[in-house]
């Protein structure tokens, strides 16, 4: 018979097995992608070579300059913000490659300002079936804004068409008897920009449309076309190469018309680059638009210029340096706002909740039914050499043009975002 210390145990050894059970078989809770107890990851693709790269590059340049001034004030919520960029060279194929790598390999927590409407584009399922945050991407296309189709996807740019629309809706006011064409990229940037023109201005009123494919080297056919058709105010759906190469091109043909440009082809220090010498000359009255302060009395610009000074290695400040910090700013307010133990969920949650306002001429609006960045834009000019808002501002709701209000957002606590 066993004694009454060996029955115990044995009572004890059995619950001791029963827990170990229990415990191996109960699954652990997965930790989150990209999170640690104080790093945050995250990863983009960018044109860092290829055609978009002569001003583009820069743009993550200075989100990692930003990151490193955030870090070096603590990060957001105790954690140090890590950022991977890979180089696709503005070729989709690449871009599949690089976002893989980044989901697959280096387990990001989130894809963030990927570069580029027909690069994006060709990751845009992977990455809502992989269920990874897809936010703010560098590009206004609509495609971004389908909460129902890609509920992780957002946009960061104003659309396309609020840009082309009030560049038609800015030309109509000046000169409302002028000849408008519009010369756009081969797909939805160019589309967009076109679809807006044509909100302002009946499609059979705008007197020519021409295109051009991202690889093309040359539009000599194109601008002589808008010659011919005698277009006195040309809006531009261009990248900064092809806004460079359309004014060039005119300037050999001795032609000079007037040039409104999407944001996305209208950094005025990088078409300097491009034009030389002449580029004074030739962008001189350029209109274009914007909505991120890049003029040169906001406190933003103060403080961008102070952080590119001492994290960017002083490297040349334009309006890519601008948005590429904007777009730095705006993912550490969404991080700070996803709590002190973020996950993909409540960093999206985070941007849905509306309370995410940027630091644009007006905040933004995200929603869990709008998932489109700025729309509405002010309108710039070039004056003796200097880029700045000229006090108009346009905002399209339900395919109207309207003139609003500016309502910048005040810099607040340093520019970096409390929990």
């Amino acid at each position: 018979m066993r004694s009454p210390t060996t029955v115990s145990a044995i009572a004890a050894l059995a619950a001791t097995a029963s827990l170990a059970l229990v415990a191996c078989t109960e699954p652990e809770e997965e930790a989150t992608p990209g999170v640690t107890a104080d790093t945050v990851t995250i990863g983009t693709h960018q044109p860092l070579t290829g055609p978009a790269a002569a001003g583009y590059a820069a743009i993550s340049a200075a989100t990692a300059a930003y990151f490193e001034y955030v870090n070096a004030g603590g990060g957001i919520n105790g954690r140090m913000i890590e950022y991977l960029v890979k180089d696709d060279s503005y070729d989709p194929t690449a871009t599949q490659t690089a976002v893989t790598e980044l989901v697959e390999r280096d387990d990001v927590l989130a894809i963030v300002n990927g570069l580029g409407t027909p690069t994006h584009a060709s990751v845009l399922d992977y990455v809502d079936d992989e269920g990874v945050p897809d936010l703010f991407i560098s590009s206004g296309s609509r495609e971004w804004n389908q909460p129902d189709i890609y509920p992780n996807t957002f946009g960061f740019n104003a659309e396309y068409v609020t840009e082309g629309a009030a560049l038609a809706q800015y030309a109509v006011d000046q000169r409302p008897d002028a000849t408008v064409c519009v010369l756009g990229q081969d797909d939805d940037y160019g589309e967009g920009i076109l679809e807006g023109v044509e909100i302002v201005i009946d499609s059979n009123e705008v007197a020519q449309v021409e295109t051009y494919l991202s690889w093309d080297d040359d539009l000599t056919d194109q601008i002589i076309a808008l010659k011919t058709a005698g277009c006195e105010v040309n809006i531009l759906g261009t990248i900064n190469g092809f806004t460079a190469m359309a004014m060039a091109t005119a300037a050999e043909l001795d032609w000079s018309p007037e040039w409104y440009v999407s944001s996305s082809g209208a950094d005025y220090p990088t078409l300097l680059q491009y034009l030389g010498d002449a580029g004074p000359t030739l962008l001189e009255g350029m209109v274009s638009v914007n909505y991120l302060p890049f003029n040169a009395d906001s406190e933003w610009n103060a403080l961008f210029r102070q952080i590119n000074d001492e994290y960017n290695d002083g490297a040349p400040f334009t309006a890519n340096t601008v948005f590429g910090m904007s777009v730095g700013y705006l993912f550490a307010e969404a991080l700070a706002a996803a709590g002190d133990e973020p996950t993909r969920e409540s960093l999206i949650a985070a941007v849905e909740s509306g309370g995410l306002r940027g630091n644009g001429i007006v905040p933004l609006t995200y929603s869990d039914g709008n998932h489109a960045g700025y729309q509405t834009v002010g309108i710039a000019t070039i004056d003796d050499g200097v880029q700045d808002y000229e006090g108009t501002t346009y905002h399209l709701n339900v395919g109207q043009v309207t003139e609003v209000e500016a309502a910048p957002v005040p810099l607040e606590n340093g520019g970096i975002p409390q929990g």
